[in-house]
């Protein structure tokens, strides 16, 4: 299986690197060769690299600064991702779009499933939503991927974010009143290969085809999981952190972030067979490697 995935320093991207099975070859493209930012270049790039499955993880991110540049955000996130998936409709093959918790609102009172109404409250958000729709509207052969709260030990996240801060403060400020499931890069890239593998298998079953969420398992806030990755981190010889719970309104962004970004995998569990871990678990290990690495072990 050949996998082309756009993106190179993201953090699903490097996860995939990182992760990739036996069997499965990644290509992964970059700028020059790849600017999401020119749509029109997507899809001839991803046709000449001949692949079985296209990946479309690369993103604009910067969800603050999409306030000041929805124009950009909207190329890169809704449409160059509509660019993919026709690439991969010219060549019969699947796409997966990976996708985000910020298509909602965040009002709702329990886990969001795939069906429930989608509301973005932020230019990335309205990016993504778009990026979705272009997918679907180009192709039937696609699997688009909502998860939330991504950290790994690469690049910038708030696991590492957390870490460093914590180098030098004896305690940090942190959002307590936004809720979700955290949820690591490497294991969002075990559950993208499985998706791969199940829509080449499978060309003719709807059912593995639409909208799924994929998410860790359980729930915490903010707060919540910077209290978790401390205690991983004193537990491995760092000094305590104390973590101070603030609302929302104690910490103003450009951008507004739902206060729910709780997701409900179960689809993706009963379709594709895949259940991410539970993030407690996945937390502890990236700290533990994150630490590991700083001693030079």
């Amino acid at each position: 299986m050949r996998i082309v995935v756009t993106g190179w320093t993201g953090q699903i991207v490097r996860a995939m690197l990182e992760r990739v099975p036996a069997g499965v070859e990644i290509v992964a493209l970059r700028r020059p060769e790849l600017d999401l930012a020119i749509p029109r270049t997507v899809a001839p790039t991803l046709r000449a690299a001949r692949p079985d499955v296209i990946v479309n993880a690369a993103a604009y991110t910067a969800v603050d600064q999409a306030e000041s540049e929805p124009d950009l955000a909207m190329r890169v996130n809704g449409e160059a991702a509509g660019e993919a998936a026709r690439a991969a409709a010219a060549l019969g093959i699947p796409v997966i779009q990976i996708s985000t918790d910020y298509v909602f609102d965040g009002a709702l009172d329990r886990p969001y499933r795939e069906e429930d109404p989608v509301g973005p409250i932020s230019a990335y958000g309205r990016s993504k939503l778009a990026g979705e729709r272009a997918v679907a509207a180009a192709t039937e052969n696609h699997a688009v991927l909502r998860t939330a709260w991504v950290y790994s030990p690469f690049g910038r996240n708030f696991v590492r974010t957390m870490l460093g801060l914590g180098e030098t403060r004896e305690e940090v400020a942190v959002v307590a009143d936004q809720f979700g499931s955290p949820t690591s890069a490497l294991d969002i890239a075990e559950a993208v290969f499985g998706v791969a593998r199940n829509l080449l298998a499978r060309p003719g079953d709807p059912s593995l085809r639409g909208v799924f969420h994929m998410s860790g398992q359980g729930e915490t806030s903010w707060a919540g999981l910077a209290e978790a990755l401390f205690a991983d981190a004193a537990a491995l010889g760092r000094k305590p952190v104390a973590v101070r719970p603030i609302p929302t309104s104690a910490y103003p962004t450009p951008a507004r972030r739902p206060a729910n970004s709780r997701l409900d995998g179960g689809r993706l569990a009963a379709a594709h067979g895949i259940a991410l871990p539970h993030w407690r678990g996945s937390v502890r290990d990236c700290v533990e490697r994150l630490i590991a690495a700083e001693q030079g072990a």
